[in-house]
């Protein structure tokens, strides 16, 4: 194979600008981003990288039925994708932005929508819906263990997703599985989630099973046809330690008919695929139209339901097992899997996954067979004194033409490397049970290092694996995001050389470096190993820290250019990617020519210039057309004499190029036409260029 090139990011975009606190309206302090600021004030301020947008295809994962229209889970979808078509900031006029916790024992570990568009998150060992971006987080509706069911048990947040109804789905730590009512029918929060649905699984499976499960509920996950799929494991789950696990699924109809309120026999409901001794889950469940793909620590499956579980395929994997910290290693965790790290990563015609051999291998299965079309070794090219383990699911994109990109990252050197010793028990999900105390306490320097792009390409003859780039300089925990709507990888990582953790967006295409935007040189500002969210606003980047501290990257891509000093508030400004066939049917005429813009200001003068920042336009201003939304949900074209377009100075701007930032200024009248808002003082404008 020929040796892969590591990319170095000499051509990064290195923010050298001073990081300012906005202290008030009228002036700003400059402030070390080391420096420990107030919370409630924090704001986080640099230059501008104004990125161009490199928009790609939507991602091509089919809708099920049966889950929320939204980011619903922690991997985005149940494809386990980690990619969405939501807008992610851009570098414009960036700002870094704090919601404090004062409840919780950390910033919210987890972060998914429902259809509403509220987040729900872990709280308290329960569930709760809660707004992210006031200044302290506050909590909306919640669902609480010990408050509202007795205790005795905690809901395990990683593997629980919304429902098509958005009724939360979650597993809990004594295998039950819930399903909570959080929103009435017109999206109102309830401040006490309603249980709708328990099921102890365990017992169940045991029943069906006829034995006893020595593992524990892990994940679980709605088909096609809203089967509940369940496995059970943990995040290693050893072979010779022979404890039994099991897979399976119950039935639509007896989830339909608890949630109607009837009496249900679960033993003609609950259909359980008896694994072999020393075999299990140690991560999430992936679902397309052909079934549910389970990984465990030695097979991968594709399941359906068929009044029995059908095993449409089973492939095995080869894994050399735990991998700790040996004696010259720069680290001293390991990784967490026993086989595979990651949960499978879906398209529509494969499986994806990385084993856990030396060198690790990216494998691409036919989902059709389970036959491995295509396998490559990555991040086989590290420094010396490092290993390779993949912990988190990789990102996946069908660009919907034959070609299908993965990103995987290294995850060695996170994991505590007590979780070999014989009598311990993975499913206890505390800090210092599953993390190494010296990359908590140390930072990434802990963390062996890996990036890599990896291409699957669709020819004639099969499919073929290649190496797009690969970079050896980034240690990365955070399950990097990718935005089809920008054409950009975001991750928040730490320089090793200044300590900084900070936010980093990558090129798609080749892996560079092209913003990086610090937070802090303090080691609680790691983002606790388990990833960052994007938000459903278009500008929204959120990563919980270990100081209590949850971020959001945003845009600064609305002002009022004649009260520069009266900030909008960015919580209620939002960019939507409007497709062609939405644009028409709202009533646009040609062709869409940007994104949705919608924005609320208070406290207005009677007529307010409102000045939108965007970088994707180009060709003859003349030859584009402003439209709005009404109240009734249709698009009118605004007359030519209400806005026009400039530059940052404000000077008219008739050409337009691509990649340059332009600013769109409206004028608005409070309650005039453009305006949708019935407050007094308060503008709300939804507009979208079409040419």
């Amino acid at each position: 194979m020929k040796k892969k090139k590591t990319l170095h990011s000499a051509l990064s975009l290195m923010l050298a600008a001073a990081i300012c606190l906005t202290m008030s309206a009228y002036s700003a302090k400059q402030t070390l981003a080391s420096e420990t600021l107030p919370p409630d004030t924090a704001t986080y301020h640099t230059a501008t990288a104004d990125l161009p947008v490199k928009a790609l295809h939507a991602k091509r994962v089919d809708e099920n039925p049966y889950m929320a229209k939204s980011d619903a889970n922690i991997h985005h979808d149940g494809y386990n994708t980690d990619s969405t078509n939501e807008i992610l900031p851009l570098g414009i006029y960036p700002e870094i932005n704090v919601s404090y916790e004062k409840t919780n024992a950390n910033a919210s570990p987890a972060i998914y929508f429902d259809s509403y568009g509220h987040a729900v998150v872990p709280l308290l060992g329960g569930i709760a819906i809660r707004d992210l971006n006031a200044k302290e987080t506050k909590t909306l509706g919640y669902f609480s263990p010990k408050q509202h069911d007795g205790g005795g048990y905690v809901i395990q947040s990683s593997y629980t997703f919304l429902d098509s109804e958005n009724r939360v789905v979650c597993p809990t730590s004594n295998n039950h599985v819930l399903m909570l009512r959080a929103t009435d029918e017109e999206g109102n929060v309830l401040p006490e989630f309603e249980k709708v649905l328990d099921i102890d699984i365990k017992a169940a499976a045991e029943a069906a099973l006829g034995k006893t499960l020595e593992q524990n509920l892990l994940s679980v996950v709605f088909d096609y046809e809203g089967n509940l799929w369940f496995a059970t494991g943990g995040f290693r789950i050893y072979p010779d330690r022979a404890q039994q696990g099991v897979i399976g699924y119950i039935a639509r109809s007896a989830i339909d008919a608890i949630l109607s309120g009837e009496q249900t026999d679960l033993s003609n409901a609950v259909f359980v695929y008896d694994l072999a001794p020393g075999e299990g889950a140690e991560n999430g469940i992936a679902a397309s139209k052909d079934g549910a793909v389970i990984l465990t620590n030695q097979n991968c499956y594709l399941l359906r339901a068929d009044s029995s579980v059908k095993v449409v395929w089973c492939t095995p994997y080869e894994s050399v097992g735990a991998k700790v910290s040996g004696e010259g290693d720069k680290t001293t965790g390991g990784g967490l899997a026993w086989g595979g790290g990651c949960s499978p990563s879906l398209t529509p015609d494969l499986v994806l996954f990385t084993d856990n051999q030396d060198p690790v291998n990216l494998l691409a299965l036919d989902m059709k067979t389970g036959k491995v079309v295509a396998s490559l070794p990555v991040l086989d090219d590290l420094p010396e004194g490092y290993q390779v383990a993949v912990e988190n699911s990789a990102i996946v994109y069908d660009d919907g033409a034959g070609n299908v990109s993965t990103i995987v990252c290294n995850w060695f050197g996170a994991g505590n490397a007590a979780l070999s010793n014989p009598d311990s028990d993975s499913s206890i999900q505390s800090y210092a049970n599953i993390y190494d105390m010296n990359w908590l306490t140390k930072g990434n320097v802990m963390i062996a290092p890996g990036v890599e792009r990896v291409d699957t390409v669709k020819t004639d003859t099969g499919y073929e694996m290649r190496s797009v780039w690969c970079r050896n300089d980034l240690s990365d925990t955070s399950i990097m995001k990718l935005s089809t709507a920008t054409g950009y990888i975001y991750g928040y990582v730490q320089d090793l050389e200044s300590g900084m953790w900070q936010y980093i967006i990558l090129d798609f295409e080749t892996g560079e470096t092209v913003f990086t935007m610090d937070v802090s040189n303090k080691y609680g500002y790691n983002n606790m190993a388990i990833g960052i969210y994007a938000g459903n606003s278009g500008n929204a980047l959120y990563c919980p820290t270990g100081y209590l501290e949850l971020l959001r990257l945003q845009d600064r891509f609305v002002y009022l250019p004649e009260m520069p000093y009266r900030e909008v508030d960015l919580d209620k400004a939002a960019r939507n990617v409007l497709t062609q066939e939405q644009f028409t049917e709202d009533g646009g005429e040609g062709s869409v020519a940007s994104w949705g813009y919608t924005v609320s200001a208070e406290n207005v003068h009677p007529k307010t210039t409102v000045a939108l920042r965007m970088n994707n336009l180009s060709g003859n201003a003349s030859d584009l057309k402003l439209y709005a939304y009404g109240a009734d949900g249709k698009l009118t074209e605004v007359s030519k004499e209400l806005w026009s377009f400039t530059d940052e100075t404000g000077a008219a701007a008739n050409m337009l190029s691509d990649g340059t930032l332009y600013e769109l200024r409206m004028s608005v009248a409070d309650g005039g036409e453009l305006d949708l808002s019935e407050t007094e003082k308060e503008i709300r404008i939804s507009v979208v260029l079409g040419k």
